[in-house]
């Protein structure tokens, strides 16, 4: 099991952020970390940037294409956070 990050990229709506966590809230998940961002020029697109750990490939793949899903979402992107080994 590893640390998966995920980056969602949508319209500033209101409804867009409760909607982006009750994807993982459905898979009975809930994030270790969640920052979310307003950005573009006029403050119209919003950026979330979500870690969870304990998750396998496929299961983050699965989280991923459920985040393309939401309404007013236009990209995401997912990927495995490795993590370096001290050294013995």
């Amino acid at each position: 099991m590893s640390t998966f990050c995920f980056s969602v990229q949508s319209d500033a709506e209101p409804g867009v952020l409760p909607r982006v966590l009750e994807v993982f809230a459905l898979h009975g998940f809930v994030p270790d970390q969640c920052h979310a961002t307003r950005c573009g020029d006029s403050g119209d697109e919003l950026v979330v940037d979500l870690q969870m750990r304990g998750l396998d490939h496929a299961a983050a793949a699965l989280l991923a294409k459920r985040l393309g899903r939401v309404v007013a979402v236009s990209t995401v992107l997912f990927s495995e956070k490795w993590q370096q080994c001290a050294a013995a």
